[in-house]
């Protein structure tokens, strides 16, 4: 299917056209945004299952994680429908560009919002009734920019909501590591989301979005290693504290190294550069993933 191919092609139905442009509006020819959020519930999956979570429950927070990213690009486009045309990178998408309307954006926020919750039916009570919040968090997001300059707070919060929903999934409760993962989480998404907005800073400026981007100003790269620092460091001592061994430490010495490699990427704040380093972090979670993946399967 050619994403990319232009609106109102009169050798295509209507339905095909319809469908290609909702395709563009959840970004399904994007997946990064999927992967960010799938990794880190992989990683709950893991320590709470202790290697050995059931398929059934993986299934469902893979099916859950699609549909609720894609729910967020949905809300997120009607919240920017009025500066994403304003914006070199987003000028193209379907609601700046009218191939979307914002009536349609909203019902398809809604319907793979509801898809995500039935999706999540067969889950115990507690993981059910957390993912209101998970909702709320994901349409909250895309406003906060007009407001704080830390919305990737609210990402993080967003994306790591899957955390806690992954353990009570599991165990039917929290622990402390849960959280301490959660809040990891959290700060790997600052991370990701701000080497992202710096990708835009000049068209955020004129347009008056808001981002840590703009806050850190030329701090941004120090306080990016700091906070890539804390974030490895809260990972290494929920691996210690799960007993993990050689595998996972290998995992996270490969993670530390792709986040030297994006302090590289970034150095000059080119905004190709960053967007690449932002692209990275999902390499950075595999690593994570592979680790504690074979340190369960291969003690």
């Amino acid at each position: 299917m050619n994403l990319a191919a232009k609106p109102h092609s009169p050798a295509l139905p209507r339905w095909r056209e319809r469908l290609r442009a909702y395709a563009l509006l959840v970004r399904f020819h994007r997946p990064i945004g999927s992967l960010l959020l799938l990794w880190p519930a992989l990683w709950a999956l893991w320590l709470a299952g202790e290697g050995r979570p059931p398929w059934t429950v993986v299934l469902i927070f893979v099916a859950g994680v699609f549909l609720m990213r894609s729910a967020g690009c949905a809300i997120n486009d009607f919240a920017d429908r009025k500066v994403d045309s304003r914006v070199r990178r987003t000028r193209e998408r379907p609601l700046a560009t009218g191939m979307v309307s914002p009536r349609e954006a909203i019902g398809v926020f809604l319907a793979l919002s509801l898809a995500a919750f039935l999706v999540a039916l067969p889950l115990n009570w507690i993981t059910i009734a957390l993912a209101p919040i998970a909702l709320a968090l994901a349409a909250l997001y895309p406003f906060m920019k007009r407001y704080t300059y830390w919305p990737q707070v609210f990402l993080g919060a967003a994306f790591g909501w899957a955390v806690p929903m992954a353990y009570t999934a599991v165990t039917g409760t929290v622990p402390l590591q849960g959280w301490l993962l959660f809040l990891a989480t959290l700060i790997w998404a600052l991370i990701y989301d701000t080497q992202y907005a710096m990708v835009d800073i000049e068209d955020d400026l004129k347009v008056g979005i808001k981002s840590t981007a703009i806050r850190f100003g030329r701090h941004d790269r120090l306080i990016i290693g700091l906070l890539q620092g804390a974030f490895l460091a809260i990972m290494a001592f929920i691996g210690l504290d799960a007993g993990r061994g050689g595998w996972y430490l290998l995992g996270l010495g490969v993670a530390a190294c792709f986040a030297v490699y994006q302090q590289v990427l970034i150095r000059h704040r080119e905004p190709g550069a960053c967007f690449q380093a932002f692209l990275n972090n999902n390499y950075l979670g595999l690593a994570l993933f592979a680790g504690l993946f074979l340190d369960y399967a291969l003690p």
